[in-house]
């Protein structure tokens, strides 16, 4: 096995964009592919990591950039949010970046386009979530501890790809009446649905950088994070079946 990164430069609104495709180069057919959206600040090695493993499972993989090349936060940042907010203002937007990014996915030389997937964290669960609801070309979306809350604007139903919801019961985020009202939208709108709730798991429970933290409702969860990925890699090898 022979993981290597390689920075990929697209185009989109807003753009460019710089994403980080990663693969087994020891692959020499086109494979499946995993759009990988990233939490609130952006592009990073956290991403990068997540995107060596999904490649280990004999998939490629795409870390998207949703906010544009150089635009990245850190906790430490005065505003981490601050591209994060600009684009939940625009959904839209966000909207046709994710398309953006896809595209990209699907332009990958390693890639079978007629095989992806998307996964995301935090916002970019949202983001993914959004992408199914916008008719994305993708088999399947895995959202990790995901926001619900609809894009306001009206998308073609059914909702196509399959959706994996992974949850942690006690994220102040995404409270139950969140989950039930996404439970609800996903069933009016025709979707193949499910989602996963941990107890006594909160928000960024994937998170390894969050252990310890003391902010009710939010930390990692070691047990949650390893059934997640688990119901993720099942689900992945029923959609690309």
């Amino acid at each position: 096995m022979a993981i290597e990164r390689q920075t990929v430069i697209y185009d989109g609104p807003g753009g460019p964009f710089a994403g980080v495709a990663v693969v087994d180069g020891d692959w020499t057919e086109p494979r499946p592919g995993v759009l990988i959206v990233p939490n609130v600040l952006g592009e990073k090695e956290q991403d990068r990591v997540t995107a060596e493993r999904i490649a280990a499972l004999g998939y490629a993989a795409l870390v998207a950039d949703l906010y544009g090349k150089g635009k990245r936060t850190t906790r430490e940042s005065p505003d981490p949010a601050v591209y994060m907010n600009a684009l939940n203002a625009d959904r839209p937007l966000l909207r046709d970046r994710l398309f953006a990014s896809l595209a990209a996915l699907h332009a990958l030389p390693h890639v079978d386009a007629s095989r992806t997937a998307a996964i995301g964290y935090c916002f970019g669960g949202k983001s993914v979530i959004d992408l199914a609801r916008a008719g994305g070309e993708v088999r399947g979306v895995v959202a990790f501890h995901g926001i619900f809350d609809p894009p306001g604007y009206a998308y073609p139903t059914p909702i196509r790809p399959r959706l994996l919801v992974c949850h942690g019961w006690d994220d102040p985020l995404a409270p139950p009446q969140a989950v039930m009202d996404l439970a609800a939208e996903l069933s009016g709108a025709g979707a193949d649905w499910q989602i996963h709730a941990y107890g006594g798991a909160g928000h960024g429970f994937t998170d390894a950088s969050m252990t310890g933290s003391t902010r009710p409702g939010f930390g990692y969860n070691p047990d949650a994070d390893r059934r997640s990925w688990s119901a993720m890699t099942g689900f992945l090898a029923e959609v690309f079946e």
